[in-house]
């Protein structure tokens, strides 16, 4: 997708940092103040893309998820597109918790911004023994991925759940005074009730949303063109979707609402937060422009110009909505 010409087009601005620019950027996630609402989606970001992005500009940096022991992840084929987006089924690679905090953490710490650690768990103690070993280190948050699938429980994701979701986020709440993000699956009758729970369980703020479920097919050879089967669709055609559930996420719950899903340019910032999202999460536009997060930012400063706003954060929440007929159509 073309970035938006008024809005993203590279300016003498990409070159300031974010604090240079004429508009304020800030933002906060509870007690966690960020210099402006930009980050990667966990496990769409890595140290290696340092040679075309300046870390120390972004909002935070998220790490892939850590699991407590080594995984390899899921068989190739693992990603492909579609004509409208990406399916992915990496199966989420860890170095295990020790592995993580003995080598990579290490590299993220040194970004020169804040550091968030997406953690996971196939099961409700393994979430417990990751924020045991990590709980104390030297980062700035942790965002718990509740849309694994729990094989305690058919495999269904944690996520679905308002119980599992309340358990395990009171569960790690034991084990760390940090920040906690939970980020959660769009596939449920009523994300507003999910993003609750986690509220109600001690959360600072709910990533809404991860990727939706989705099956790319190889008709000549009759199989899947993922080596696993299903993945989860993520890029522009979730726009709408993701719009929708952090709308109604944001409606639920006091806390932030992180928002994710389709991100390409700085006006979808705008659209997110006017839906109500604080910060918002740059996933599969990475992959076909690494510098995308830098150039979303580059824009942010025009953006609020054209919107007659001298503070970002002025625009979260301020969707006019429409209140609904009594008649029927």
């Amino acid at each position: 997708m073309e970035n938006e010409v008024l809005l993203d087009s590279p300016s003498s601005c990409e070159k300031k940092h974010a604090t240079d620019a004429g508009a304020d950027l800030s933002i906060a996630l509870g007690e966690l103040s960020l210099a402006n609402p930009i980050m990667p989606a966990s496990g769409c970001f890595g140290p290696e893309l340092a040679p075309f992005l300046a870390f120390d500009q972004l909002g935070a940096v998220v790490t892939k998820t850590v699991f407590s022991v080594h995984r390899a992840g899921n068989p190739a084929h693992r990603l492909t597109e579609t004509e409208f987006g990406m399916l992915n089924s990496v199966g989420i690679p860890s170095l295990g918790s020790e592995g993580f905090r003995n080598g990579l953490l290490k590299e993220y710490q040194a970004s020169g911004t804040r550091v968030v650690v997406s953690i996971g768990g196939l099961f409700t103690q393994e979430y417990f023994t990751v924020a045991e070993k990590l709980g104390q280190e030297d980062v700035d948050a942790f965002e718990v991925n509740v849309s694994c699938p729990n094989l305690e429980h058919d495999g269904l994701p944690i996520g679905t759940s308002p119980d599992r979701v309340f358990e395990v986020i009171q569960g790690i709440r034991k084990h760390t005074d940090h920040p906690l993000f939970v980020k959660l699956t769009p596939t449920v009758n009523s994300i507003g009730e999910i993003a609750k729970a986690a509220e109600d369980a001690g959360a600072t703020a709910v990533t809404v949303a991860n990727s939706f479920s989705g099956l790319a097919i190889d008709a000549p050879r009759r199989k899947s063109v993922l080596g696993s089967g299903a993945g989860g669709y993520t890029g522009p055609a979730v726009k709408p979707l993701a719009l929708k559930l952090v709308r109604d996420a944001a409606q639920a719950v006091t806390i932030p609402v992180i928002g994710c899903g389709g991100i390409t340019t700085s006006r979808d910032v705008a659209e997110f937060m006017i839906a109500g999202a604080t910060a918002i999460q740059v996933g599969t536009a990475t992959f076909t422009r690494p510098t995308a997060m830098g150039e979303i930012l580059a824009g942010l400063d025009a953006l609020c110009h054209q919107l007659k706003v001298s503070k970002l954060s002025d625009l979260i929440g301020t969707l006019d909505t429409p209140i609904p007929s009594r008649r029927l159509a």
